[in-house]
């Protein structure tokens, strides 16, 4: 799953869904002038594609790996035949899909309550919990454009962040020196959205 890959547009069939392991994919509403930004994101947690069994078959988002790596498809009769067997997957697909529910709602209450320098926080805390390292490939202009903000704002919280000791800039890399004071300086929205995914996606060892 390379970087910008582009899995489904707005208002296209779904012909599989796609389970991330080592990737991280954006889904992101775009304006009818071509502007975007993001709703939420989804790593090795959850599954892209949830309009599939939900009864919608489409979808008004774009959904684009925003960091690159692998994962599994699964074609959409298997999907929409599994979930309706009625079995344990309905009811994880539907405990993810009301935690999914809640990163939307949480990410729409931060873009309009929070500052810049919140959100990026919590985007780059929300990226790293699906990530195994505390490196992300990633471009500012990239992450202006899931913010829904001017690049040249992104810049300078990135700067600011990176003189304060947090995160170091280089390249299209960005390296998480503190994790512990990133989280700290994010909003609430960070730790409402991980204690509804803990809740319902609790991981079990091994």
């Amino acid at each position: 799953m390379p970087l910008g890959q582009v899995l489904y547009e707005p208002g296209g069939t779904l012909s599989h869904v796609y389970f991330p392991a080592t990737s991280i994919v954006s889904l992101l509403y775009v304006m009818e002038n071509g502007a975007s930004a993001e709703i939420a994101v989804v790593g090795n947690e959850g599954i892209v594609g949830i309009s599939l069994f939900m009864g919608g078959e489409s979808t008004s988002s774009r959904a684009v790996v925003q960091s690159a790596g692998s994962g599994f498809r699964l074609n959409a009769k298997a999907m929409k035949d599994e979930f309706n067997a009625n079995g344990p997957v309905l009811h994880l697909l539907l405990r993810y899909t009301q935690a999914l529910i809640t990163q939307m709602a949480q990410t729409a209450v931060c873009n309009r309550h929070h500052t810049l320098d919140q959100q990026l926080c919590r985007w780059l805390l929300l990226s790293l919990d699906r990530l195994p390292g505390s490196e992300l490939a990633m471009t500012q202009e990239l992450i202006a454009n899931m913010l829904g903000v001017r690049r040249e704002g992104v810049t300078e919280c990135a700067l600011k962040l990176q003189a304060d000791g947090l995160i170091k800039y280089a390249r299209g890399r960005i390296t998480v020196l503190d994790r512990v004071r990133l989280q700290r300086r994010t909003c609430e929205c960070y730790a409402v959205v991980k204690r509804e995914y803990d809740r319902l996606l609790p991981r079990t060892a091994g």
